[in-house]
């Protein structure tokens, strides 16, 4: 049992780095507080893990083609959970799934149990994630846009219509944050027959939850305001677009990148207001982070069997 404190430890990182991809834009724009933002991030990203977490825990399990062990589930979550708190230490969005791929590539090495299929299909999703996203935010400005401005608000019931627009869209975003990205944390301990999908998915959930409300505060900032300088209907936009996004693979059962989805829709807004408008400097960061981290979790993993056998 003492394997979970990997997976737990996993959850936590991810709620620490992924909570940003939801409220991080509305956060940075002052249009809703961070603790608000915080609780109903982790309430709502319960729910989805607990209603819909079940498919991409199926995908995971499928990935490891001969079910895995305990022992390799806790190194895949232990190596994941590292290379994410590196990655949220120097206030980086990074994708988990990326991670937990890496690990699982860098343990396979040495134990030849993946189901290379299944890992292209995920691998392919991670290419279409941010060009989906940056269409849907594209499409959802024009759209979202021309709705507004027929209702012809004056500032003050704009303001306020922003604000709970922004709150429901992060919502429906930690929903599908919860949905899709449930599988990351303790979907390893599902093939080896330690968790039931249900007890994973509510497990999972809270442990991200708690990743949310104790050090998510950091990355939101880098997201929300350090790649392209957001008002509050680009916000808007962003969420949405990130939430469709990441909602549609869930309901496919491929856990994918939230990272990868907002930073797509935030993009897509930098094209939309005139490319300028992207800070590069923060985009190659964040791009030098997407492209660093499965190959940190390979070899981290890779090292980390090696150990185990050297010492067993």
């Amino acid at each position: 049992m003492w394997q979970l404190a990997s997976g737990v430890f996993f959850g936590w990182s991810l709620g620490t780095n992924d909570a940003a991809n939801v409220f991080g834009t509305a956060v940075a724009s002052r249009m809703v507080r961070f603790w608000t933002a915080a609780v109903i991030c982790a309430l709502a990203l319960m729910l989805g893990a607990w209603l819909e977490g079940a498919a991409g825990m199926e995908t995971y399990a499928a990935l490891s083609s001969g079910g895995g062990s305990l022992q390799t589930a806790f190194w895949v979550c232990l190596v994941a959970a590292i290379t994410v708190t590196g990655m949220t230490w120097l206030r980086l969005p990074v994708s988990a799934t990326q991670a937990v791929v890496g690990a699982l590539l860098g343990v396979g090495a040495w134990t030849g149990d993946i189901h290379f299929g299944v890992l292209g299909k995920v691998v392919a999703c991670w290419v279409g994630t941010p060009i989906g996203a940056l269409i849907v935010a594209v499409a959802v400005y024009f759209l979202l846009g021309q709705v507004i401005n027929r209702l012809h608000l004056n500032m003050f019931q704009y303001d306020i219509g922003m604000r709970a627009l922004l709150i429901l869209a992060g919502a429906y975003g930690s929903y599908a944050l919860g949905a899709n990205n449930v599988a990351n944390a303790t979907a390893p301990f599902v093939g080896p027959g330690m968790l039931d999908i249900p007890t994973a998915c509510l497990l999972g959930g809270a442990s991200i939850a708690l990743g949310v409300l104790t050090f998510s505060r950091g990355v939101m900032m880098t997201v929300g305001g350090g790649l392209v300088k957001l008002d509050a209907f680009a916000a808007l936009v962003v969420v949405v677009a990130e939430g469709i996004t990441v909602h549609i693979y869930a309901m496919l059962g491929v856990p994918v990148s939230t990272s990868q989805a907002v930073v797509g829709g935030v993009l897509g807004i930098g094209l939309v207001k005139g490319i300028r408008t992207v800070n590069r400097k923060t985009l190659r960061s964040i791009l030098l982070a997407w492209v660093s981290t499965p190959a940190v979790a390979f070899a981290l993993a890779w090292i980390a069997i090696l150990f185990q056998r050297s010492v067993g």
